[in-house]
């Protein structure tokens, strides 16, 4: 591997490359990716489109596209002051996944939106993959209140027949949040502490026979300023052993998020842990209003 170069993918030849990246690294279908030539077109209006380059192989891509933030409160508000970036999709070739090559992708899209005057940019992810949580909410400081059930509808590979629920994050890229992280200042906060400081955990799953998390039938729902919510380590793993299970815990963590969105609560971090018997275990955690 030679040094990974981040820039604007330049060529129709460069721009086709993407297709196989969200092939490989989403285990898209051709009926789901984004073709090049769209991509392309967009590029030319005005959309962000960086590559990350080893020699003048594309490994990886993130793409964006301005749009407006809906503000029902100022119907009367110019779109230029609701302006912002929604980042449609970003993937890494598997090889590359564990050289920060995403990151620098990402770092990249924020300095392409600090040039043109954009403090927001949006994306949407599936809040049960731990690896994306430990990503957008812990390294990148992205923050998350918004929960979107069955967002994209029915699709093939990614979700296995799951709704395609998922979190609309918000990155403030002027923040001090995003900011510290974008100097690698953050480190993951740690479980015991956070509990001896008075977070309440929500939700402890239990783990079973087949080495499996199970969340627990209820949660505890009365009011903390801070709340750990858990998720599945590894919700793929569940996939592939018990389908059952993976919609057990889409249902169970969409009833609590719903709820601690529409009373206040926000995502903004994440915490993983290894418990005592050395299973791996993965927690939002929420602040009333950004306490």
């Amino acid at each position: 591997m030679s040094e990974i170069v981040i820039r604007s993918l330049e060529t129709v030849q460069e721009i086709a490359q993407t297709e196989d990246i969200q092939r490989v690294a989403w285990t898209m279908s051709d009926l789901d990716i984004i073709p090049g030539h769209a991509l392309h077109a967009m590029q030319h209006n005005g959309a962000v489109l960086l590559g990350a380059f080893d020699g003048d192989r594309v490994v990886g891509f993130v793409f964006g596209v301005l749009g407006t933030e809906d503000n029902p409160n100022r119907v009367d508000q110019v779109a230029a002051a609701r302006l912002k970036m929604y980042s449609v999709i970003a993937g890494v070739l598997p090889e590359y996944q564990q050289h920060d090559v995403g990151y620098r992708l990402k770092m990249a899209q924020r300095d392409f939106a600090l040039r043109i005057g954009i403090r927001l940019i949006t994306w949407t992810y599936d809040p049960l993959e731990s690896l994306n949580a430990r990503f957008n909410i812990g390294k990148l400081g992205a923050v998350c209140h918004r929960y979107l059930r069955h967002f994209h509808g029915d699709m093939t590979g990614i979700n296995n027949g799951l709704p395609t629920d998922r979190f609309e994050t918000e990155w403030w890229v002027t923040q001090n949040r995003v900011a510290a992280r974008s100097e690698r200042k953050w480190r993951p906060l740690k479980l015991d502490a956070l509990l001896a400081g008075g977070a309440l955990l929500v939700n402890e799953a239990s783990i079973n026979d087949a080495g499996l998390p199970v969340p627990p039938l209820n949660y505890i729902s009365r009011p903390s300023n801070l709340m750990l919510v858990e998720i599945p380590a590894n919700v793929q793993n569940i996939k592939r052993a018990d389908m059952a299970l993976a919609l057990q815990w889409r249902m169970h963590t969409r009833d609590i998020f719903e709820n601690m969105f529409s009373s206040g609560f926000i995502v903004t971090d994440f915490v993983p842990h290894v418990d005592d018997r050395g299973n791996p275990r993965s927690y939002y955690l929420l602040t009333y209003q950004d306490s």
